[in-house]
């Protein structure tokens, strides 16, 4: 009875998670699966239309634009980010004064809402009356403002912005891992003469690499997903210099004032989440079976 009753409590508080596992994973994707296939505006029945969205997308420019911005984007951030947190992490795990400090004030922007970060971005970067082009005219670095969300430099603002806010996460996890090195490893290297970046580049990087991989799979898969800053910022703008998938996608659900259909298009939107899931997840899986095979040669 004691083992009845065990197993019954353990069953009763994993329900919620499964409940909501259920209601918020497993029917939205079945749903979306589902109206694949179908015309479906969400103010008429829906019409069976078969592959129909599928071609549609393979002609969309619009659409293969935007993976091209995501990648891009993605890539930029990646190539940002990663050094400067591990850079940072080496830094932080020294025995630096104030590093606890420091430590929270490199994480902080991780547990900032992205919408309110990027808006106080928005404050900086506008290009009339921004704070950056104010400081940047005073102390006469530039003659003329520039237009730091146009164009030209939209997707560098972007790249910028999303640097910030992921520094913090993956530079903990570096630190992480840095703290379980032991320092018999250093002292040891020491003796026989290594100096500090001859320990960093043969040691501490090849001694980091389990969390190394975790690390990037995780930058992968945040940084082809992102769009949640550029959205409020650019909204996919200026003439879609910064529209990225899961923006596109967005748009199509949810239609915005400035976006391309402006009617819900839930039968076409679902068949472009469906292959834009498996662009991310086949990235995924080919930097998974290169890490794998890494490991093998090592």
């Amino acid at each position: 009875m004691n083992r009845a009753r065990q197993i019954g409590f353990s069953y009763l508080f994993l329900f919620p998670s499964f409940l909501l596992t259920v209601v918020l994973g497993v029917y939205p994707i079945t749903w979306a699966i589902r109206y694949m296939f179908y015309e479906y505006k969400g103010y008429a029945a829906p019409t069976f239309i078969g592959f129909d969205n599928f071609r549609r997308l393979f002609q969309d420019t619009e659409y293969w634009h935007s993976v091209i911005n995501t990648f891009v984007y993605a890539g930029g951030k990646l190539i940002i980010t990663l050094p400067l947190c591990l850079v940072l992490a080496v830094i932080l795990n020294s025995k630096l004064r104030g590093r606890n400090w420091l430590r929270a004030i490199y994480f902080m922007p991780t547990i900032i809402s992205s919408a309110v970060m990027a808006v106080v971005f928005f404050i900086i970067f506008n290009s009339y009356n921004g704070i950056l082009n104010q400081y940047l005219l005073k102390f006469h670095i530039i003659s003329e403002r520039i237009d730091w969300l146009g164009p030209k430099h939209a997707m560098l603002t972007t790249i910028i912005i999303a640097v910030w806010g992921a520094v913090g996460n993956y530079m903990l996890l570096f630190l992480a891992g840095l703290q379980n090195i032991p320092n018999d490893v250093y002292e040891s290297s020491s003796l026989d003469g290594a100096n500090k970046l001859q320990q960093f580049w043969y040691l501490t990087i090849p001694m980091l690499g389990p969390v190394l991989q975790i690390v990037i799979m995780l930058a992968i898969i945040n940084s082809l997903k992102g769009y949640e800053s550029i959205m409020v910022l650019t909204e996919g703008g200026p003439v879609g210099k910064t529209e990225v998938m899961y923006l596109y996608v967005y748009k199509l659900f949810f239609p915005t004032p400035s976006g391309v259909p402006t009617d819900q298009q839930f039968g076409y939107g679902s068949a472009v989440g469906f292959v834009t899931a498996v662009i991310v997840g086949i990235i995924t899986l080919i930097y998974h079976a290169m890490s794998k095979r890494l490991n093998k040669l090592q």
